[in-house]
């Protein structure tokens, strides 16, 4: 059976005149077609042996998603060399310390000022050739593919740094088995998503490639017939979707509760009549979701689809099937909220470590909020100490580069300890309740996970961007919200939350932070976590005078 890369070669010297990809700017569309990217792979490849790489060297990949990014991306795959994707919007002395890390012989950036920017930051920074040298040899005849070097299963293909909610990003080592199995399993998922239509998938992405799950997208879409439209603007996310008009594409949950919100905003500024019927038809629609409904609530849902739920479901274009989210738990009531509109939203759970995907939803099941689907073929999970989740299976990588203390404290006893914690209900379908290493103790010794409690409030306060609780060696939690809050909005969240809450796990002060937490600011990883020991740090000042208010 060929490995992966084999099988993209050939699937797209079958469809040697097939679209396979798009870039979408402001003034226009760049396209190319199935043989013109093996053209551009050729040349990379050509580049990659002039500059004297060979296999098992690693080459760092510095840039934004591109075309250019997946040619050359496929061609240092197909030269057996290991590549290290790095994220453009990073700060360059956190880029600079993976690259220390791992030494790689090459940087490829799509652009000068990248990797200026890292050799003002290490005086030792491996050569530095863009893009465009790496294909602009001059174009290579797409008749004539050289197939990739052999490789074996446990062979290197990729070194993905993690996000590093706490502590330094270690770099992740994924095999060409660990992605054989990924991306036969997404392969499957696939399929019975779109069915039996024979057009190729219609498939919009966004997320930077240097994640393990949007890498695996890319993969996956060009090992099956699609034609995967690249965003180059997120300023503009809105605009593209509804040009790429896609079947379904994968997202974060920030995206999704922002959709949310400004959906609910624009709702707030039109006619009491128009509010007064999304009302009714949403809670007509809760009430008949959970099987409490009547007659009447039918009437309401089919007002509110006719004259608001479908508008809004248009504007992701005429060929939606779903939405695929991943890298944190969604709060289910905004998967409810896109379930309403008729959008199902398929959750998927992973980590780097797990080649970015352990469980996912089947589409042909109905979705249940809060829950992330069930593990995926050839793979065992369950709970170890601390209701923690454990791994085991072709999926879990080989361990981490350079820090085999680290790679022996999370492989143990075959199982991949992932530091998540988790619970199963009787149809597999698990749900992810925090993190072990995030859990508050306060001092009176109750253990709490803040995730759930921070979850329920963000569904109380939409209007706030992230909510952060506090209160490790103190005597009860406090919380920051960030966003244009009004406090007595907050206050009136806590008073509805309190009450059915245990009286360690109330939430007594808080505070508005009117600056987000961003990934500009060191508060959040790339894919939207929040780094809570950056938090704590920075707002020391803020956390401590509200328990000086409160006395303790």
């Amino acid at each position: 059976m060929p490995d992966f890369l084999e099988h993209i070669f050939g699937q797209l010297q079958r469809a040697a005149h097939r679209l396979v990809l798009k870039e979408l700017h402001a003034d226009g569309v760049v396209r190319v077609t199935a043989s013109e990217l093996l053209a551009q792979v050729e040349s990379a490849r050509a580049f990659v042996l002039r500059a004297g790489l060979r296999p098992g060297d690693r080459c760092a990949l510095l840039g934004p998603n591109s075309i250019r990014w997946v040619a050359i991306d496929l061609a240092l795959m197909a030269e057996r060399i290991i590549v290290v994707p790095l994220y453009s919007r990073q700060a360059p002395a956190e880029l600079v310390a993976m690259m220390k890390d791992c030494q790689p012989r090459l940087l490829l950036c799509s652009e000068t000022p990248l990797g200026d920017a890292a050799a003002f930051a290490w005086s030792d920074a491996p050569r530095c050739a863009l893009f465009e040298e790496a294909l602009g040899a001059g174009a290579a005849r797409a008749d004539i593919v050289v197939p990739p070097v052999q490789r074996a299963e446990d062979d290197l293909v990729t070194i993905i740094y993690t996000s590093g909610t706490s502590g330094e990003p270690k770099g992740v080592c994924l095999s060409v088995g660990n992605v054989n199995h990924i991306l036969s399993c997404t392969t499957e998922r696939l399929n019975q998503l779109m069915g039996a239509t024979r057009e190729p998938d219609r498939v919009f992405h966004y997320l930077p490639f240097n994640f393990a799950a949007s890498w695996i997208l890319m993969l996956s879409c060009l090992s099956r017939e699609s034609a995967l439209t690249l965003s180059t603007d997120l300023n503009r996310l809105a605009d593209e979707i509804r040009a790429a008009s896609p079947n379904y594409f994968i997202n974060v949950p920030t995206f999704l509760e922002r959709v949310r919100r400004g959906v609910e905003g624009a709702l707030s500024k039109r006619g009491a009549t128009l509010r007064n019927v999304f009302a009714k038809a949403q809670a007509a629609w809760e009430r008949l979701h959970v099987g409490r409904g009547n007659f009447f609530d039918g009437v309401w849902v089919n007002l509110g689809r006719i004259l608001i739920f479908s508008k809004i479901k248009a504007r992701f274009g005429p060929h939606l099937r779903a939405l695929v989210c991943g890298s944190a738990p969604l709060a289910p009531g905004t998967q409810q909220f896109f379930l309403m509109l008729g959008i199902p939203v398929l959750q998927v759970y992973g980590l780097t470590e797990t080649t970015g995907i352990c469980t996912m939803d089947d589409p042909r099941q109905p979705v249940e909020p809060g829950r992330v689907g069930t593990a995926i073929p050839g793979i065992e999970m369950k709970l170890g100490e601390k209701e923690e989740i454990l791994v085991r299976g072709p999926n879990v990588f080989p361990g981490y580069w350079n820090h085999p203390e680290e790679t022996v404290r999370v492989l143990q006893g075959g199982w991949f300890h992932t530091g998540d914690q988790g619970e199963v209900n009787v149809r597999g379908n698990w749900r992810i309740t925090g993190r072990i290493k995030d859990v508050i103790i306060l001092n009176s010794g109750h253990n709490i996970a803040p995730e759930p409690v921070e979850e329920k409030l963000r569904t109380l306060i939409p209007q706030a961007q992230q909510i952060f609780l506090a209160g490790n060696g103190r005597g009860y939690l406090c919380a920051l919200v960030t966003g244009d809050v009004d406090s007595r909005d907050v206050q009136a969240a806590l008073d509805r939350l309190n009450p059915g809450l245990p009286h360690y796990r109330q939430v007594r002060s808080f505070a508005v932070l009117r600056d987000a937490f961003t990934v500009e600011n060191g508060l959040l990883t790339v894919n939207g976590k929040l780094r809570r020991d950056a938090i704590a740090a920075r707002y020391t000042g803020e956390i401590s005078a509200m328990y000086q208010r409160k006395g303790a």
